[in-house]
């Protein structure tokens, strides 16, 4: 990692994820009754949980509602999930301000276009390699797993190992 983006990973104590196509590929599937089916990566949802327990707090803000993330949040302790929410910018100065953080302590991974505003203001933009030009171009990393297929872990890994707190959460595990 350049010191740069250590930096950054360091003053994290918020991260928050759009969810699809970073938490899942960005495929919709519909059942027959018109249900929205999600597909998660269990390398994710275990990344989440190490990160929390870590200290940082976890979020989701997605344009997005559906029932399947609503669970797979719950299921994973995901302290504030923010589902539904068209524009994202009010949503997050809102979330920031009941935690009383400041841009610059909040990771954001997204993909696309409506991710932006938040990816511009926060201190530690990612984007999953099948994001949009813009949002590439915005980010301060890049994940080298796509979204869906651990590009999450891999940031939760990150932000742990420039904290300091990676190899005791991996201790857990006799690695």
């Amino acid at each position: 990692m350049d010191a740069a983006l250590l930096q950054r990973a360091r003053a994290v104590r918020l991260a928050l994820f759009d969810v699809d196509g970073v938490l899942t590929d960005g495929r919709l599937w519909y059942g027959p009754e018109g249900e929205t089916l999600k597909v998660f990566h269990t390398l994710d949802g275990h990344g989440l949980k190490m990160l929390a327990a870590s200290g940082v707090a976890t979020g989701l803000l997605s344009g997005r509602a559906s029932p399947a993330v609503s669970h797979r949040a719950r299921e994973l302790g995901i302290a504030h999930a923010l589902l539904g929410v068209g524009e994202k910018s009010g949503p997050y100065e809102a979330l920031l301000a009941t935690l009383g953080l400041e841009d610059a302590q909040v990771a954001f991974m997204g993909d696309d276009l409506p991710d932006l505003p938040v990816l511009r203001r926060c201190g530690l933009a990612v984007a999953v390699p099948g994001a949009v030009p813009a949002v590439k171009a915005a980010a301060h990393h890049v994940t080298t797993a796509p979204g869906g297929g651990g590009a999450v872990r891999e940031v939760c890994e990150l932000l742990m190992r420039a904290q300091g707190t990676l190899d005791a959460a991996l201790g857990r595990f006799g690695t």
